[in-house]
């Protein structure tokens, strides 16, 4: 019978993974920081691996954030607070796309611009969501 992960243990994966995306850091390169093989980050980021406090602190270390950002906030019943993105945008931000966006879109310093591009691109969802067979949209 295989052995199921812990959930604390897939979520903390989950966000070293995500933190290693946005940051287009690959797995070798982490690796690489951390003195292990990428087959071990591979492992750390499935959940199927626990990470030990002092990788924690390293991991941790090698992205510039503490240990804590790793872990799940918890309210005075002990009980995780809900998720503050919904799932569909956590699951667009985990794809190439959406890191590749967000990355990109972080570089832009200009506040004006940045709005310009956000209405943008809301106006071609709309228009997409109004036309959806439209080839030229």
């Amino acid at each position: 019978m295989a052995k199921v992960p812990d959930p604390i243990d897939v979520e903390v994966g989950a966000k070293i993974k995500a933190r290693r995306r946005l940051l287009g850091m690959s797995q070798d390169r982490l690796a690489e920081a951390l003195g292990i093989t990428f087959q071990q980050v591979q492992k750390y980021e499935k959940g199927t691996n626990r990470v030990s406090a002092s990788r924690m602190v390293a991991i941790a270390d090698a992205f510039g954030l503490t240990p804590s950002y790793f872990f799940p906030v918890e309210t005075a019943d002990r009980r995780p607070d809900p998720p503050s993105a919904a799932p569909e945008l956590v699951s667009f931000i985990e794809t190439n796309e959406g890191r590749d966006l967000n990355v990109a879109f972080a570089k832009i310093a200009s506040t004006t611009t940045r709005r310009k591009i956000v209405g943008l691109v809301t106006a071609l969802a709309a228009a997409l969501h109004a036309n959806p067979g439209d080839p030229g949209i």
